[in-house]
């Protein structure tokens, strides 16, 4: 069974990756308004256009593994060619809107991303710690970002999030 570590104080142990609506529900009311309301604020400020691509820039530079999955992009080969690739820039700014739509869904994020933990499972077959790994990619750009006001506060909260949505792309694995 796929878990995923979600440390709370309201939820300290590995949660199945099924009952991840459940996580969303054990999260103490501040920890939900503060994930809701750092989420927004984040998404505010972002340019999607700039952190989408970088973020999925990052990952695939710093772990050229999760590469295998974009072979249809075209040259990958090297920082450069990826840095300039436009299919992984337009891919980056797909992905943060899908993170969007997680923030407005916030009462079922499980059900908002089941197509894509179908698509992503069964027909990409994607190592469901790649998402993970672009998660953290995503947050070292946001934190660059918005500097002294990505408070350790605001990254718990976005890491909370951010949490619950790999858990929700992981929930087709076995």
């Amino acid at each position: 069974m796929q878990t995923c570590k979600i440390p709370t104080a309201s939820c300290p142990q590995e949660v199945p990756a099924n009952q991840m609506s459940t996580l969303v529900l054990a999260m103490q009311p501040d920890d939900i308004n503060s994930v809701d309301k750092s989420g927004k604020d984040i998404f505010s400020k972002l340019n999607y256009e700039e952190a989408g691509p970088k973020a999925l820039q990052r990952t695939l530079i710093v772990y050229p593994w999760t590469q295998r999955y974009f072979t249809s992009f075209g040259n990958l080969y090297n920082a450069e060619a990826i840095m300039s690739n436009s299919k992984v820039a337009a891919h980056g700014v797909v992905v943060l809107h899908g993170l969007d739509r997680a923030m407005k869904n916030m009462d079922d994020i499980k059900k908002t991303y089941a197509e894509l933990s179908v698509l992503h499972s069964e027909k990409l077959h994607v190592d469901p710690d790649n998402f993970r790994l672009l998660a953290d990619c995503l947050t070292i750009v946001i934190a660059a970002t918005m500097g002294t006001s990505f408070t350790a506060d605001v990254q718990a909260a976005w890491q909370k999030f951010l949490a619950v949505v790999v858990s929700a792309l992981c929930r087709q694995y076995h």
